[in-house]
């Protein structure tokens, strides 16, 4: 049984996501508050996020960078900010995925359970960038010193992908269908903000890259 995380300051919409995630087999803790949630998540290790930004005391930004803090889930921003700048600064405190208020509750719990299933493919053979190897088996990226360096679920996944399609191109739409899951529906900002992020962990130097580098007009490829 999944194990979900809703940190969500009004009072009717909380127990609306309760009411539903429940209804389809998860185990539900709800805050309302970061404060609270990050309590929660400290006594019940969930397995994914939702987390709204208006929330009293801490935002849901500061949230979601002290969730990012102490683990990799999927981590989800609801929304009624709907802003480029919110939905980067959204995505650059460590979200995942941004949807924005009102949503349909049903293509919520797609996304979620999109979240939820996603595996990066494991037949994707280990992979040298520079002094960095990719073992897609594991779940790593190792230095050549042997320590770990540090992506998120949805970095890896964007990398492994990336290097599955041998030096094609993915649009930000396949990325997104492959990532995020089929039934997803958004926009580019989210592959954007996740490829910059990931090009000031893998490249030497993120403002010239070498390795994931984009193809103007088409979308990214990944140069081995």
């Amino acid at each position: 049984m999944p194990r979900i995380l809703i940190v969500e300051d009004d009072d009717h919409i909380r127990a609306a996501l309760r009411l539903m995630f429940e209804g389809e087999g998860f185990a539900v803790d709800d805050a309302p508050s970061g404060e609270v949630g990050l309590a929660l998540f400290e006594r019940m290790s969930s397995d994914v996020a939702i987390v709204d930004v208006m929330l009293p005391g801490m935002t849901g930004f500061e949230t979601c960078q002290a969730l990012r803090r102490r683990s990799d889930i999927p981590l989800v921003i609801v929304s009624a900010r709907d802003e480029t700048a919110d939905v980067i600064l959204g995505l650059e405190s460590g979200a995942d995925d941004y949807v924005t208020k009102p949503f349909v509750p049903e293509e919520l719990l797609a996304r979620v359970r999109a979240h939820l299933r996603r595996r990066p493919d494991k037949a994707t053979h280990a992979f040298k960038l520079g002094s960095l190897q990719v073992i897609p088996d594991e779940g790593v990226v190792r230095h050549d010193d042997g320590t770990e360096l540090h992506l998120t679920s949805t970095e890896f996944r964007i990398l492994v992908d990336l290097a599955s399609v041998s030096g094609r191109v993915l649009s930000r739409e396949d990325l997104l269908e492959r990532v995020w899951g089929y039934d997803y529906f958004g926009d580019s900002r989210l592959v954007d903000v996740h490829i910059r992020r990931l090009r000031t962990k893998i490249e030497p130097d993120a403002s010239n890259p070498t390795f994931l580098v984009t193809v103007r007009g088409a979308g990214y490829k990944l140069v081995l």
